[in-house]
């Protein structure tokens, strides 16, 4: 093995263990794995440990990364969903990027006195948001279909749809020579129009029929093969023009997302998203020069709360404009207030073109570093203020209206419960301390009060005295054993039954004067083993026979678990492929 190989395994070995170790940590202190990757790439790079040397060719790992992510981007817009979220991408994304661009922009160029187009090639993109640190938030919080979630996902992917006409502005403003030597920045863009304008159509008349007749060959590694293909070709095109090989990408990728192929590419390529962002940010965090910032502490702490207080300014305005109520609008402009990763793409841009210095593009690096850093923290620090209050002025509290049933909890679980329950007869009253949920179940025509249904005196208010059943649809978690049993002594005439979500909630209410408890995974998984056992022939005595004999020994195993107190009790009860029963002896 040569000294070349040796250097590039002992490389990569450092800088993936090294990426490793910050992501864990960071993701435990709850900020991300984007500065994770950041700071391992600082640490492990020349500027510190010294450990990885040749910074400037580890950047071609990034540059390939973030082609694919722009590919991967592109893959990602459905036409059909940018129909439905149309108003919002291009109402309130828009004037977001134009808002944002412009007046951070004037802030840039009033602190460092510099050119109005290096303010702007350093202006501009701070005002796109990390999409990669963005979107885990809203999905650990559960609001990614909440209409707050849609709109900062509005703003996020028209953030990721102006990279195109971002790269293009600074290859406009271009000083390079060798940019000089090409096409004036007018032409330039006409051959950016052109070469989208051909790119797609390459991809509806030759793309189209290629793939098909990969898809019907059936060979799933040759459609990965043409996918590359696509997008290498679509920036070697774009190389060849003068353009952005990552406008290329991005092209290619919006090529297939109109195509009958989308789902499959996307699933071949969606595991190596992180992978990328990984990469493509450990060679960035290599290439700040710590130097530089070391020299302007005050400087990178001063943009960056400038940066973080213009933006979530400026989006708090649009989102009050769009009739958002104010905490609302606060928290989507905190949320959305940090640099984002896209930025550390234009600055090399800028730095290529020669509208901005090396130091500028580290320097303005750490302020999108510093600011990403701040998010997690003002979101927690601010929760009790942008917690919208809970407006029960208006709300009808249950009542006793001579129902058979009470149900606590509207959920999917509770909805299903009580359809059932009124198809046959049964008159119910449902209660649910989730508002919004309230007001959608009354647009389908469903009374729900509000209230809390673990409290005594709200049940007696509903008519529990008089109530044949009482069921707790909500999350396990949130009864006890304790509770249940007080409900029975306080209306000792009404069955309970009561949801728990898993086998340690099941534990946990066993012993209580609970009618039943309904374990909510336990009979779906059992109808999808029974369905697909038919579907590849096993006669339907076998599949009961199966079933009744997992039924026992997972009963056997709850025994065992409750006297035990210890849910890793009666491991052996569980069927492994090395523990096949024979059921002809079982039963």
């Amino acid at each position: 093995m040569d000294h070349a190989t040796t250097s590039l395994l002992r490389d990569a070995v450092m800088l993936l263990g090294f990426g490793l170790v910050f992501v864990l940590i960071f993701r435990r202190l709850g900020l991300g794995a984007t500065l994770g990757y950041l700071v391992a790439g600082a640490v492990v790079g020349p500027h510190v440990l010294g450990l990885v040397g040749d910074a400037e060719a580890k950047i071609g790992v990034a540059e390939l990364g973030i082609t694919l992510l722009l590919f991967i981007v592109g893959l990602e817009l459905n036409p059909s969903r940018l129909w439905k979220m149309k108003h919002e991408i291009f109402g309130l994304g828009a004037l977001q990027v134009v808002l944002c661009g412009v007046a951070i922009s004037l802030v840039v160029w009033a602190a460092t006195q510099s050119t109005i187009a290096a303010a702007l090639a350093l202006g501009l993109p701070l005002a796109l948001s990390s999409t990669a640190q963005v979107l885990p938030m809203l999905q650990s919080a559960g609001r990614m279909r909440t209409p707050f979630g849609e709109r900062a996902f509005s703003i996020l992917l028209f953030q990721d749809l102006s990279i195109v006409p971002l790269i293009t502005i600074i290859a406009v403003m271009s000083r390079n020579p060798a940019d000089a030597a090409g096409p004036p920045g007018w032409l330039l863009f006409i051959y950016t129009v052109i070469a989208i304008v051909g790119l797609i159509l390459a991809g509806r008349f030759i793309l189209r029929p290629m793939f098909r007749i990969i898809g019907n060959m059936g060979e799933r590694e040759m459609f990965v093969f043409a996918g590359l293909f696509t997008v290498i070709a679509s920036a070697a095109v774009m190389e060849a023009l003068g353009l952005s090989t990552a406008l290329g990408a991005f092209v290619a990728g919006v090529m297939l997302a109109d195509s009958p192929y989308r789902h499959e590419l996307e699933a071949d390529v969606e595991p190596f998203r992180s992978i990328l962002l990984g990469l493509f940010f450990l060679a960035v965090g290599m290439m700040l020069d710590l130097g530089a910032i070391a020299e302007r502490p005050l400087f990178v702490a001063g943009m960056a709360l400038a940066l973080i207080a213009t933006k979530a300014l400026i989006i708090f305005a649009i989102g009050l404009a769009f009739k958002m109520t104010w905490r609302g609008a606060l928290a989507l402009g905190l949320l959305l207030s940090q640099g984002g990763e896209f930025g550390f793409v234009l600055f090399a841009q800028a730095q290529n073109a020669l509208l901005i210095e090396p130091q500028a593009a580290s320097l303005f690096g750490a302020i999108v570093t510093l600011s990403m850093a701040t998010t997690p923290f003002l979101m927690s620090i601010t929760r009790k203020i942008r917690a919208e209050p809970i407006d029960t002025s208006d709300r009808e509290g249950p009542m006793a209206d001579g129902a058979n049933a009470l149900i606590v909890g509207y959920g999917r679980f509770g909805q299903t419960v009580a359809q059932m329950l009124i198809a046959q007869g049964v008159p119910v009253t449902l209660i649910d301390m989730d508002i919004e949920m309230i007001d959608i179940a009354g647009g389908f025509g469903a009374k729900v009060y509000y209230g809390d249904g673990t409290r005594m005196d709200l049940l007696r208010q509903a008519g529990a005295a008089d109530a044949e059943l009482i069921m707790f649809c909500i999350d396990g978690d949130q009864l006890s054993a304790e509770l249940i049993d007080g409900v029975h002594e306080a209306f000792p005439q009404a069955k309970i039954f009561v949801r728990a979500f898993d086998r340690r909630s099941l534990l946990k209410l066993r012993d209580s004067k609970a009618q039943g408890v309904v374990r909510e995974v336990l009979e779906s998984a059992v109808k999808m083993a029974r369905l697909a056992m038919l579907s590849i022939g096993i006669p339907e005595i076998e599949i009961n026979r199966s079933e009744d004999h997992y039924r026992a020994r997972d009963k056997e195993r709850l025994k065992l678990q409750h006297e035990a107190g210890d849910l890793r009790t009666g491991r052996d009860q569980i069927i492994t492929q090395d523990k096949r029963p024979d059921l002809e002896q079982a039963t």
